[in-house]
């Protein structure tokens, strides 16, 4: 159980987006919800990254295209920094190749900017809460569309997969198409303690942070294929 969860903290959001209007529905939004509170807002990217360091929200509800500092060099300024704060990246379909280098510099996930409410509610508590967020529907356009940018599939797959059993092997492939521990445990016919068990020793293995991490990871190495 994380100190948040113990101690019934809300949850401290940080909203970085140059649009005021669009920051003040996301403040309407999360502020009808207890266990939410945002506590700041920052028009760019370098607010944010200032923002992020002074006040140390659980989670930053990140855009990509900010003036002054992008979501991306934002994101990468606050993992890079070891804050104990997550981002969560907020993109539009048009801007799917910022959500791949969000992804690399650490974001704990993203979703599009017109996700219903309570997904966002749900997602911003989950990655709070120390886990990722992947949208499958997303991720798979994203790496559809990036296919090019992606290793060719018949190269040799990276030499840090060779330390995963074949089991953990078949977990990666199931978090990379976007399955819950729940969802791969009634794949693979095991409880989900056990997948949750599988997922920590790949994370542990290949020195990911986060499922999302372990996703980028799958496609980037060829274990799983776009399209496929």
């Amino acid at each position: 159980m994380t100190d948040r969860v113990a101690s019934a903290r809300p949850v401290r959001i940080l909203l970085a987006d140059d649009q005021p209007l669009l920051r003040t529905g996301f403040r309407m939004v999360l502020g009808a919800e207890n266990d939410l509170d945002v506590v700041a807002e920052a028009g760019d990217g370098l607010e944010a990254v200032d923002l992020s360091r002074r006040l140390l929200p659980d989670v930053v509800l990140m855009d990509i295209r900010m003036p002054r500092m992008d979501g991306v060099a934002a994101t990468r300024a606050i993992v890079d920094a070891r804050l104990p704060v997550r981002v969560l990246v907020l993109t539009t379909f048009d801007l799917d190749e910022y959500v791949v280098g969000a992804l690399r510099a650490g974001a704990s996930g993203f979703l599009a900017k017109d996700v219903p409410a309570e997904e966002l509610i749900a997602a911003i508590r989950t990655v709070a809460g120390g886990d990722a967020v992947v949208a499958p529907r997303i991720l798979r356009r994203l790496l559809d569309r990036f296919a090019d940018l992606l290793p060719d599939p018949a190269a040799t797959p990276s030499a840090a997969l060779s330390t995963l059993t074949d089991r953990e092997r078949e977990v990666l492939v199931q978090v990379a198409r976007g399955l819950s521990n729940a969802e791969i445990a009634a794949v693979l016919s095991v409880s989900e303690t056990t997948i949750k068990t599988h997922v920590g020793h790949v994370l542990t293995k290949l020195r990911l942070r986060d499922r999302v991490q372990a996703v980028v990871l799958a496609y980037e190495s060829g274990l799983v294929r776009p399209r496929a």
